[in-house]
């Protein structure tokens, strides 16, 4: 076989390259960090160039079916949830987040694991009973802001992140997980997630509770 027959072979073995991503509005290629918007009616994260994104934080933009997710990321140091807390919300994981869907009605907790991301419904009174007095919970923006835990020997820590961050770890964590427990690749890339998301992480200031 020639050369050129060889390296086509080769090249039909080989997989595409990825496609850019575009903005869902306009068209424009994004690069790495682009914004996303939260589709309220699919309960899905499209993504966004800056000028659309801008566009959508106008109040009523599109009858407010899509909503800019922000780039803030909270703590309430000396306010984290107790082991209480983890044990009334049934969480089976060390790792969780929890948000308020308009679609759904009402809080919805998730766990990030090797088949994506599994959903259930909470009660209302059990969200109030686990987040009543919670000052992230009651600056929690629906549908575009989530509350991510997290259970270690140290206790449990709370933040208070864009939605877009829980599902990146979602996708990280399908790509790691091996085996019954994740496996150690998949625990140190939580590690590292963490670790970022604590020097990201400012604490809530007085004015985002007004």
């Amino acid at each position: 076989m020639s050369r050129t027959g060889t390296a086509l072979l080769r090249g039909l073995r080989e997989p595409a390259p990825p496609l850019p991503e575009r903005c869902a509005f306009c068209g424009a290629g994004l690069a790495p960090g682009h914004r996303h918007l939260a589709d309220t009616a699919e309960r899905a994260l499209v993504c966004a160039c800056g000028a659309c994104a801008l566009l959508f934080q106008q109040p009523g933009a599109a009858g407010g079916r899509y909503r800019a997710v922000p780039d803030r990321c909270l703590t309430d140091p000396g306010r984290e949830p107790g082991e209480g807390v983890w044990a009334a919300l049934g969480i089976p994981v060390s790792t969780a987040f929890l948000l308020v869907n308009s679609a759904a009605g009402g809080p919805v907790l998730c766990y990030p694991g090797p088949a994506g991301a599994t959903e259930s419904e909470l009660a209302e009174t059990a969200w109030r009973s686990a987040f009543g007095d919670s000052r992230l919970a009651a600056a929690l923006e629906p549908d575009v802001e989530a509350l991510l835990m997290r259970r270690t020997r140290e206790g449990v820590r709370c933040f208070l992140v864009p939605v877009d961050l829980c599902y990146e770890l979602v996708g990280r964590m399908r790509l790691y997980w091996r085996g019954f427990d994740g496996g150690a690749e998949a625990h140190a890339e939580l590690d590292s997630f963490f670790t970022a998301l604590e020097s990201r992480a400012r604490p809530l200031p007085e004015e985002a509770l007004t």
